[in-house]
């Protein structure tokens, strides 16, 4: 296989738009933030270009304004009343970045060894015996003039540092880290493979199965593949699309939330809007229904089980009978690994997983008690 680390990262947040970026080739307009990434990450470039003289920082900001203008008009827009104003603000931002950079980052004080590198490099995965390839640009590397020690300068629009604890197992670092070592064996001979390796066999997994579920995360109010994600397209829906089953599965949305409130006294009611509305994902093919109070996510969720009084003789041999005490699946389930062959494969064969279906209800943010009675 041939991947990288962006399509990897992509994979960890969310195998669905995996599958629609890096299978399916799904190509969508690009939002403002990645518009406004792009175009600082091209600035600096031209900034540590030395062709013969580094530039200043006028001939900088001019070069970020042109291509700005380039690439504004391509922009998708996800509400375009606010297009002019969002515009001018990620626009502004990018010269006030630059500038600051510039000012602290003189590029003729830094010993620069490559600007935005391409890399490609073979990586094993001892456990399959496969070898994939992984490819990508690492925006710039300096060394110390002085050692023999190279920096990876990787840069970010984003406004939070990530902390120490959060880069212990950073995949991007890793990436380069090989990407570097690569080219110069002799920095270090170790590679950091592991998780790269699963990450890869746990994809050419799902391509066997097609099963790529969506992840909802905090990026998802970035992703450009909303409007098809089974998470999102039913907020998006038109109205012209809209039929009698949207109407009604409006109105059990409604009433799912206020019968939710009830409880017990409403629950025939409750399951009712329940098969009304799974009924409608299913021949919609949805994970997520939006109504006016907010949305409801559907889960798949496995329940394991066990006949214990077929297990009791075995699980006394083990002596491990007297452990289990209630709730007795849970308390086996954490045995299970300590038991004998013998005695775990006779768990194994009295053991009966279901999957259920739940449906989780999530008010809209801003939502009050007295909204909801009106």
């Amino acid at each position: 296989m041939r991947t990288s680390y962006s399509a990897l990262e992509t994979y960890r947040n969310c195998p669905l738009k995996y599958k629609y970026q890096e299978i399916d080739k799904i190509r969508r307009p690009k939002r403002i933030d990645a518009v406004f990434g792009t175009l600082v990450h091209g600035a600096l470039k031209f900034m540590f270009e030395r062709n013969p003289l580094y530039p200043s920082i006028d001939e900088v900001l001019n070069y970020y304004t042109e291509h700005w203008r380039e690439k504004s008009e391509k922009i998708e827009w996800l509400d375009p009343d606010r297009k002019e104003q969002e515009e001018k603000m990620y626009f502004e931002e990018g010269l006030k970045l630059l500038k600051n950079f510039y000012k602290k980052n003189q590029p003729w004080t830094f010993n620069v060894v490559e600007l935005e590198g391409r890399f490609s490099l073979d990586l094993l995965d001892e456990t399959s015996g496969k070898t994939h390839t992984l490819a990508g640009i690492i925006d710039r590397i300096d060394k110390d003039p002085e050692s023999d020690m190279y920096e990876i300068i990787d840069y970010k629009t984003g406004k939070r540092m990530p902390g120490e604890a959060e880069l212990v197992d950073n995949l991007q670092l890793g990436v380069y880290h090989l990407a570097l070592t690569s080219r110069w064996p002799s920095l270090d001979p170790e590679r950091f493979t592991t998780s790269l390796s699963e990450a890869i066999r746990d994809i050419e997994a799902r391509l066997e199965t097609g099963d790529f579920p969506p992840m909802p995360n905090p990026l998802c109010g970035y992703c450009p593949y909303q409007r098809i994600c089974p998470m999102w397209s039913h907020e998006y829906k038109e109205e012209a699309t809209k039929t009698a089953s949207d109407a009604e599965v409006a109105q059990a949305i409604q009433d799912f939330f206020e019968l939710k409130k009830q409880g017990d006294a409403v629950k025939d009611s409750l399951e009712h809007a329940r098969g009304v509305i799974l009924s409608y994902m299913e021949t919609e093919k949805l994970s997520r229904v939006f109504g006016e109070r907010g949305y409801i996510t559907k889960n798949v969720q496995e329940r394991v089980s066990y006949d214990l009084e077929k297990l009791e003789e075995a699980l006394k041999k083990a002596g491990v009978w007297e452990k289990i005490l209630e709730p007795e699946a849970k308390k086996l389930e954490e045995l299970l690994p300590s038991l004998p062959l013998e005695v775990a494969r006779a768990v194994e064969a009295q053991t009966s997983k279901k999957k259920i279906v739940v449906l989780k209800p999530t008010k809209k943010k801003g939502a009050t008690e007295d909204e909801e009675e009106k």
